[in-house]
């Protein structure tokens, strides 16, 4: 018998400020009994999905916004999520803002199994936007460098209901090494929610947070390393702001297999078919058989972008300017 896990992207849409913590857990629910409506045994929701993205604004003192930060998971007003999953027996991923017992802030996602437990937690890594205003205060931001501290945990992967399942959030998608790391762990699945803007009042649209580049992202990730990708956003417009959208499932073959038609609450699910990625795990992306990681060394030892690494035993030639002629009509370059 195939091993199979079937699996949701609940895709939230827009969270405006004034809107409580029930009224979004009251939303998270109604998409948590549709996907077990359909079978589903794990939900995926978006990063931050308990608030609106509020590091796109402002503020000084940072103890003046606890209030966008959870202190405990579940609280109070969580925990009917964390029931009703229980009752139903379906595991879920949820995105926060986690605000430590010491004082520590960071961009957190856990993984609950179909018990109610939680069984892995993830601090974001690749922190994007900025830690200063950029132009006008009071004009929309990306403060995340900001509001967050670099995450601490690592990249994990954790047994949920015996599926390997590997978690990032939002930017992480687009780190290659990201998926790497999750796969070298064995993960069999990558659980990832984000909160991308196609732009923000005043701004031009993103060309990196277009949806090509977005679904880019995950099917290289998917394909490269053999494994099932499931991206849950927020979506529609928040807070003036409007997000991308495009929660999305993808194969290990690197194919979409379902994607949101809507910008709205929706569930984005299907069947994972685990046993799948069998073939490209025996072949082409053998890792025993076929990586080299002593060729690697760079990508630990560094950060940007340097001088070319010398290869051993071959020396440079000389630049004389008089480089390999480059076809430049149409004809020559068919």
């Amino acid at each position: 018998m195939r091993r199979q896990l079937s699996v949701a992207a609940a895709q939230v849409g827009g969270i405006q400020p004034g809107e409580t913590r029930e009224e979004v857990v009251r939303r998270l629910i109604l998409l948590l009994e549709e996907a077990a409506a359909r079978s589903t045994r794990l939900v995926v929701f978006p990063e931050l999905t308990l608030t609106t993205f509020f590091p796109r604004y402002w503020a000084q003192d940072l103890a003046s916004t606890d209030r966008w930060f959870e202190t405990e998971m579940p609280g109070p007003s969580v925990q009917p999520l964390f029931d009703r999953a229980r009752e139903l027996g379906v595991g879920f991923y949820l995105g926060y803002a986690e605000l430590t017992g010491d004082g520590h802030r960071y961009n957190t996602s856990i993984l609950v199994d179909s018990t109610g437990r939680i069984v892995g937690r993830y601090r974001k890594i690749h922190l994007p936007g900025h830690a200063r205003p950029v132009g006008d205060e009071q004009a929309p931001q990306h403060l995340e460098k900001h509001y967050f501290e670099v995450g601490d945990l690592g990249l994990g992967v954790f047994d949920v209901d015996g599926v390997r399942i590997g978690m990032c959030l939002c930017n992480d998608r687009r780190w290659a090494e990201v998926y790497r790391v999750l796969a070298l762990q064995g993960a069999e699945v990558v659980v990832l929610g984000y909160n991308s803007p196609l732009g923000l009042p005043g701004w031009q649209p993103e060309p990196h947070h277009m949806m090509s580049a977005h679904l880019l992202s995950l099917q290289a990730g998917a394909y490269q390393n053999s494994l099932w990708v499931v991206a849950a956003a927020k979506a529609g417009v928040e807070d003036g702001a409007e997000m991308i959208g495009g929660s999305a499932l993808v194969s290990p073959a690197g194919e979409v297999v379902a994607r949101a038609t809507g910008t709205g609450d929706e569930v984005v699910q299907t069947v994972a078919d685990l046993d799948l990625a069998a073939a490209y795990r025996a072949e082409i992306f053998d890792f025993e058989a076929h990586r080299r990681p002593d060729q690697y060394r760079l990508i630990t030892e560094r950060t940007g972008r340097g001088a070319p690494v010398p290869v051993p035993g071959q020396v440079p030639e000389p630049l004389t300017g008089h480089g390999p002629r480059i076809a430049t009509t149409t004809q020559e370059t068919r």
